[in-house]
């Protein structure tokens, strides 16, 4: 049996009917509404007590140590057991939400608790979530896991989004204190789940043991002897680097530019939210016969809709973001399961990471490079130059024949 087929420890149930599965992603959908609600009431109680660039700096904290210590979480998701490492660093992230619940109470928040608190979730995200990218390939077949990652998706946005809702009237009646706790009973469920019920089908190869150092090295190696997954690795890397800043300050540029207020940018967003939604609900209705070629051809589109945001009248602007939404679920259902499928599961913890290493480290770049178009040219500008980026950078991944053949059915 090869590296990409793991060993078949108990036979998986058809998706459809399989309510261990269902039950985990509406674990996970919860978690992310607590992850939800602890993110409002953290940046909510920031700029309370401070000034707003503390405050930024605040909730970007966990973005640093995130960067650094991501490359050691992929080589322990590859090396360790996915659900053991999963429980541990959600326990330290209740003692971190317990110790904010019991400060505060103690005394008002301070920049520093806030601060602390932030970066210790980064360095825990850091290595948790290499863990999580592995726990799918453990739990479905091959075949199913265009549609695990169809519903995972489309049950995580509606409990960020309900969570979201919920948060900003929480943190109003009871504070960054309810907030916190709110959040710790979820990964308290979260960890309970795991330990009791959720149980892998297949088990993945694991790495050999050696220096965490050695083995970041084994898998950038790893990744230069592998072209398809290089061009994997490097086109999931950056294809948040075109839309991010579009989404995250080009809205608000566009609409402050033209006069269409607040209110705009909030219907803005919730198209991508609906869109999003829309294109992960499809991919379990209507799947192309070739998954990944299927996902890179959606983000040629999404370079499109990125220059609609940019150029024309509101109505075709709100055009450009429900396409935005559209693709971005359709393609990252698709393409993180072929990524999953595809990468040599004894590697898939640390290509994950370093898949995720890419936003974090170059995205604050994008970000200022967008907005910096837009200073010293046009506001349309860095649309269409982000957008047409974008569409070039697919025409590589389209060319791969891999990928062009390549199909995760039975």
């Amino acid at each position: 049996m090869s590296a990409l087929e793991p060993t078949l420890l108990r036979e998986p149930p058809r998706f459809s009917r399989d309510t261990a599965v269902h039950a985990w992603i509406a674990v996970k959908a919860l978690s992310d509404a607590g992850d939800a609600i602890w993110s409002i009431a953290l940046a909510w109680t920031a700029v309370q007590i401070t000034s707003p660039a503390l405050a930024g700096l605040i909730v970007a904290a966990g973005t640093l140590p995130r960067a650094v210590i991501l490359l050691f979480g992929g080589v322990l998701a590859d090396r360790a057991n996915a659900r053991h490492v999963m429980m541990l660093f959600n326990a330290l992230r209740v003692g971190v939400l317990i110790f904010v619940a019991l400060w505060v109470l103690a005394s008002p928040p301070s920049v520093l608790v806030l601060m602390l608190a932030a970066i210790a979730f980064g360095a825990c995200d850091a290595f948790y979530e290499p863990s999580a990218a592995t726990i799918g390939r453990q739990l479905v077949r091959t075949s199913d896991l265009p549609s695990y990652s169809a519903v995972m998706q489309t049950a995580t946005r509606l409990g960020t989004m309900g969570g979201a809702a919920f948060g900003g009237f929480l943190v109003a009646y009871a504070g960054l204190s309810g907030s916190a706790s709110i959040n710790a009973l979820t990964f308290t469920f979260v960890i309970a789940f795991i330990a009791i019920w959720l149980r892998p089908r297949f088990a993945l190869p694991r790495a050999e043991r050696e220096s965490a150092l050695r083995g970041i090295l084994h898998g950038f190696t790893h990744m230069k002897d592998a072209p398809t997954t290089r061009t994997l690795v490097i086109a999931l890397s950056g294809l948040n680097l075109a839309v991010g800043p579009a989404v995250g300050i080009g809205i608000a540029l566009r609409a402050f530019d033209e006069g269409w207020g607040a209110s705009a940018v909030g219907l803005f967003e919730a198209l991508i939210g609906l869109g999003a939604a829309l294109g992960a609900i499809s991919v379990a209705r209507w799947r192309p016969k070739h998954e990944a070629l299927g996902g890179f051809w959606a983000l040629v589109v999404q370079g499109v809709g990125i220059v609609l945001i940019g150029v024309g009248p509101a109505w075709l602007a709100g055009a450009g973001c429900f396409v935005v939404g559209l693709t971005a679920g359709f393609a990252s259902v698709l393409l993180g399961a072929t990524f999953a499928a595809t990468i040599d599961t004894a590697y898939l913890g640390r290509m994950s990471s370093i898949t995720r290493l890419g936003d974090d480290v170059l995205m604050p770049l994008a970000m200022a490079a967008f907005g910096a178009l837009a200073s010293f040219t046009a506001t349309w500008v860095p649309f269409v130059v982000f957008g047409g980026a974008l569409m070039v950078m697919m025409t590589f991944p389209l060319r791969n024949q891999q990928f062009r053949t390549m199909t995760l059915r039975a």
